[in-house]
């Protein structure tokens, strides 16, 4: 095992989808930490290919995963992440904590690296403010969009979160949602608190931890407190990694305080995607916010292809069926139209309806949705990359993502430019596919103003539709 001084990497974090992954990889990229993130746990051959690596990310797919299926999944990346050392392991969950105990379980995350890594005590940050993600006296509230001037609600009354598909928000406290994944306990750093310097705020740690919580959770309500909680989580790093679950906000909270100490190759200045010719977009989201985006996409002129997800269901998938939505993206697309594909328009959306119904005459759960159409519109990315038409590529949806990045043979990618906090724009690499090299962005079904596809797509917005 490499010994901390052997080890440049400060951090590796797991993601629980691709979107959020994508997340943790642009808060460290923006503080000039070179962060790479992977489809899978890399071993060395790959680690080597990309010279001054700070961190890593792993893509993974567990928040649509049983608890049986993600302790499979998570045991071995964890054991591997150990090997690497090093100087934090963070799970990386979305800001509005999707989860439940039969799906996407954080509490089975928590144990499974409370049993690798042996730590003290957890660390959970779940507030994000860049993002609208604030957590008071251990309650979440989020706003209505990511990067949107959108409402803030409390998480159980969100529009959007407490109507989830697979994994409603029902309760906002955070310590309350845990308890019903995991039998380890949470102590609470309250946002009073937040203010203590850190020494004092390590004394409040250590009492949470002798009242026998393995897991403290840490309040935030504004950007400029992550810096000092960076600074706590930052204090415990020694012989081995600090074991950290939470959102981006803790690679918000370190990077900031990396920066400060030095610790960071330099800090970077990220321009805006510009324009890169038609883009395709592949949307498997059904969040009343991509709904809203591709509403505002589409008046705005771009082309339509609709995803006959009934069929889709009934039979999985068949090469005449996807010969028929590449031949249709392909020809839009050389006409130098912006296509955007997609299997719903929200949850109201009709084909969701009688989708699900035929999914529940199956047996299969709702979370099965994610590995069907992501398998699907990654495959239509793939062959339609083929022609060499496409510079870029735009993927919606957080469990969709997981599954199409992994279709269209995606083995790592690197931010290289900002479109929205928590969406950045990334080179992907993909040895073999027709998708290497080709600008990629991955966008979470809460993330975006309502103009977000065309700002991705690179073209100004210069007749402002108001829908």
């Amino acid at each position: 095992m490499k010994t901390r001084e052997d080890n440049s990497l400060l951090i590796a974090f797991y993601g629980d989808d691709f979107t959020g992954s994508t997340d943790a990889l642009e808060f460290l990229s923006r503080e000039g930490i070179r962060t790479v993130l992977f489809i899978d746990t890399p071993d060395d051959q790959q680690l080597k290919k990309y010279e001054g690596l700070q961190a890593i990310g792993i893509a993974g797919k567990t928040r649509t995963m049983s608890p049986a299926d993600m302790e499979s999944e998570l045991r071995p990346a964890f054991e591997k992440l150990k090997q690497i050392n090093p100087g934090h392991i963070h799970y990386k969950v979305c800001s509005t904590f999707d989860s439940s105990p039969e799906t996407g379980s954080i509490g089975t995350a928590l144990d499974t690296g409370v049993g690798i890594f042996q730590p003290d005590f957890v660390p959970l940050l779940v507030a994000a403010p860049v993002l609208g993600r604030f957590c008071v006296f251990g309650n979440l509230f989020a706003r209505m969009g990511i990067g949107s001037n959108g409402s803030i609600y409390r998480l159980d009354r969100h529009p959007s979160m407490s109507r989830h598909p697979v994994t409603p928000a029902n309760e906002s406290d955070l310590r309350l949602h845990l308890e019903k994944q995991t039998e380890e306990t949470t102590g609470l750093i309250d946002i009073l608190q937040l203010g203590l310097p850190v020494a004092e705020l390590r004394e409040q740690v250590t009492l949470r931890v002798s009242q026998g919580n393995k897991v403290v959770l840490i309040d935030a309500l504004h950007q400029e407190q992550m810096k000092n909680i960076g600074y706590l989580i930052d204090s415990y790093r020694g012989h081995k990694p600090v074991f950290s679950v939470g959102s981006s906000g803790i690679e918000m909270a370190l990077g900031a305080c990396w920066k400060e100490k030095g610790l960071v190759n330099s800090s970077s200045s990220w321009e805006n995607a510009g324009y890169a010719g038609p883009v395709l977009i592949a949307s498997g989201s059904c969040s009343p916010v991509t709904s809203a985006q591709i509403a505002f996409a589409l008046s705005a002129g771009f082309a339509e292809i609709e995803i006959d997800t009934e069929s889709l269901a009934e039979e999985d998938s068949s090469e005449e069926t996807l010969a028929v939505y590449v031949s249709a993206a392909a020809a839009l697309l050389g006409a130098g139209r912006n296509v955007l594909i997609h299997t719903s328009r929200g949850n109201d959306d009709l084909r969701v309806i009688k989708t699900d119904l035929i999914f529940k005459s199956k047996g299969l759960a709702k979370a099965d949705t994610a590995r069907l159409y992501g398998t699907f519109l990654g495959e239509i990315a793939r062959r339609v990359a083929v022609s060499g038409i496409l510079k870029r590529i735009i993927i919606a949806g957080g469990d969709t993502s997981s599954y199409a990045a992994r279709q269209m043979g995606i083995e790592a990618v690197e931010m290289i430019a900002a479109i929205s906090p928590g969406a950045p724009l990334c080179r992907a690499y993909a040895p073999g596919s027709p998708v290497d090299g080709l600008e990629v962005n991955f966008k979470g079904g809460q993330v975006g103003k309502e103009d977000y596809f065309i700002t991705a797509s690179g073209e100004k917005p210069t007749n402002q539709i108001i829908l």
